[in-house]
């Protein structure tokens, strides 16, 4: 969740007097009242609507909502004038290796303004960029920017320049190591040989990205007129929609929006503001929501929530990052109809629930690995290529083994096959946290051999440990549970496991997993300094023994 700050006199002028009743339609919108002031509207913006994150962005979306400003809004898009270009260098491909680029002009900042753009930008990087890990967003004012840019990295001692909020050159190391902000975001570049920076045509570093932009090129104020928007990351696809975001709260802004030529890397023109299209059923929308809609009733509603309707199919913004599948278009018809106006129903059939066995067998097991002082940890059941075979050391000719989502809008693109990489994975995404380190998590895996089937699985890992404190875990658990298993040589096993320290794990002479220490190579690909220690098991026969 994020909140943003509303200037209410603002929000008066231009969208309607905050009533009660106004009050009311901002909520039923999806967009709670956290607190009014005399001067301020704070509300909480749902993490799937980051377009919102700013005033502009909201007063879009809320209009439509209200029925004054419905279907899709459209922006005017300048083609790049001379020598609006970034000249992406290779040097980033190991780094940080893709950016979207915009140049908006003729704005009239004032303090509320700037005040907007600053907290869009932190609001988009805690949500859409992970924290600047998968998207950074720079903002700079193109006066004092010699066209055009280039995107390059060098080594962090060739780096220097004056942070913002700083009165002294720094090296990139420096700013790491002293600056408050780059030693906040230290992590994002620990262990890279070179740091990514952008440059203007008068070799002035405009910043350091995902860390921390120039003093002398990087800050706006009530006197820019023009800006350079940058977003860079490892995502393309997510940086456009970011792109998107911004320049459109600018446009609205009263701005003009410019295209920057990309040249390497991607040879693209940003932005596009290209509309995505995508079907809808009125039988799958009055199924799902229990309503009787006819067509031009559901064209009125989707309007009202910012799209175009036509012939079954809608265009949808191309700020909307969270429209993935029919349905989250089917919620949008719900909010639009209303969810004040749902009759609710008592279904004419009588039923007795009880909680799932096996759901209570895992609910056990939670709680006696919790005792132990592990942490559960919860999993997509979607994942990617990469951490489930190359970072896993598995060989090409097993990938064919894999189950995988057509048309993927993201980048987790097929079943998980197992719970251990997520678990390493996790692992390695907090090896700046203290250790040691014991999690473990219940989940469903996925095959395929003449149809999908899935099962339901555990597995615990510890680090810094070894094969023996592992057993002993097992063991314990299995204890627990009053149910004997035994450990037997792994003749085959995993190759993310160590030869000789790799174990199955038998239930009445069934194997049920293994357990083991992982090998150093599969450590070094997922960039774990620790030994680890792990296990995992097919719940099935425990499921079965204990019922």
């Amino acid at each position: 969740m994020a909140n943003i700050n509303i200037n209410k006199k603002q929000f008066e002028k231009e969208i309607g007097k905050l009533d009660e009743k106004m009050q009311n339609r901002i909520m039923l919108f999806g967009t709670p009242i956290e607190n009014i002031t005399s001067e301020e509207i704070q509300l909480e913006i749902f993490p799937d609507r980051p377009d919102m994150l700013s005033y502009h962005g909201f007063k879009r979306a809320f209009l439509g909502f209200l029925g004054k400003q419905t279907g899709l809004k459209r922006y005017n898009l300048k083609k790049p004038e001379k020598d609006y270009v970034v000249k992406i260098e290779s040097s980033v491909k190991d780094v940080r290796p893709h950016t979207a680029c915009a140049i908006v002009k003729g704005l009239k900042l004032d303090d509320n303004k700037i005040k907007e753009i600053i907290e869009v930008q932190e609001k988009l990087h805690t949500t859409i960029g992970r924290k600047r890990k998968k998207a950074a967003i720079g903002i700079y004012p193109l006066e004092k920017i010699k066209l055009p840019i280039t995107y390059k990295a060098l080594e962090p001692d060739k780096i220097k320049f004056m942070p913002l909020e700083s009165s002294k050159k720094m090296s990139g190391l420096e700013i790491l190591q002293r600056h408050p902000t780059g030693k906040e975001y230290a992590h994002l570049l620990a262990g890279k040989a070179k740091f990514p920076i952008f440059v203007d045509a008068n070799k002035n570093i405009l910043s350091m990205p995902p860390i921390i932009n120039s003093q002398l090129t990087g800050k706006i104020t009530e006197k820019t007129k023009d800006v350079f928007i940058e977003c860079s990351g490892f995502d393309f696809e997510i940086l456009k929609k970011c792109l998107n975001i911004i320049v459109t709260a600018f446009s609205d802004m009263g701005g003009k929006i410019f295209q920057m030529q990309l040249k390497g890397g991607k040879n693209e023109v940003t932005p596009d503001l290209k509309t995505e299209k995508m079907k809808i059923s009125l039988e799958n929308t009055n199924k799902l929501l229990g309503l009787n809609l006819n067509e031009n009733r559901l064209k009125k509603l989707l309007e009202k929530m910012g799209y175009n309707y036509k012939n079954k199919t809608l265009e949808i913004p191309a700020w909307r990052t969270d429209i993935l599948h029919e349905v989250d278009l089917i919620e949008d018809v719900a909010i639009a109809y209303g969810y004040e106006n749902f009759v609710p129903e008592i279904p004419e059939i009588s039923t007795i629930g009880k909680e799932d066995s096996k759901e209570l067998i895992k609910k056990k097991i939670s709680e006696i690995l919790a005792g132990l002082g592990m942490i559960e940890v919860s999993n997509y059941h979607l994942t990617n290529k990469r951490d489930q075979f190359a970072l896993m050391g598995v060989p090409e000719k097993e990938e064919k083994e894999f189950i995988e989502v057509e048309e993927s809008k993201t980048d987790y693109t097929i079943l998980r096959k197992d719970l251990t990489h997520y678990l390493l994975k996790n692992l390695s995404e907090n090896i700046d946290s203290e250790y040691p380190q014991k999690i473990f998590e219940t989940g469903k895996i996925f095959s395929l051999k003449k149809e999908v089937s899935e099962s339901e699985h555990l597995a615990g890992a510890i680090t810094p440990g070894n094969f023996t404190e592992s057993k002993q875990i097992l063991e314990y658990l299995f204890r627990m549970l009053d149910i004997k298993v035994t450990l037997k040589e792994a003749e085959e096993f995993p190759s993310h496991f160590i030869e000789g320290r790799v174990a199955d794990i038998m239930l009445e002479n069934k194997k049920i997993g293994e357990i083991g220490e992982i090998h150093p190579k599969i450590l070094k690909n997922w960039k774990i300094k620790m030994p680890v220690a792990l296990f995992e098991i097919n719940l099935g026969d425990v499921f079965e023994k204990i019922i």
